[in-house]
């Protein structure tokens, strides 16, 4: 049996619940927010070019790497 008190037991519960009722009110915005930024055109085509601009820098840091091994990015590595 538990030492707590039922008064105890009851402030754990209600503090449970309330933070388990903020997370949802908390996903919830997350997922209307989301929601609003998919159906704007602009904001859709400014995430495409970040995205495109952030794959762009990664390849390119790739072929510094490379180069700075050694390693001819335009080479062919394969048969």
């Amino acid at each position: 049996m538990t030492e707590r008190s039922g008064s105890e037991l009851v402030r754990e519960a209600v503090s449970e619940s309330l933070a388990q009722n903020r997370r949802m009110r908390i996903v919830e915005e997350i997922r209307q927010a989301a929601k609003a930024l998919y159906s704007d055109p602009e904001a859709v085509r400014k995430r495409t070019r970040t995205a495109e601009e952030g794959v762009k820098d990664w390849l390119e840091s790739i072929e510094r790497e490379q180069r700075a091994a050694g390693i001819d990015p335009g080479e062919k590595w394969w048969g």
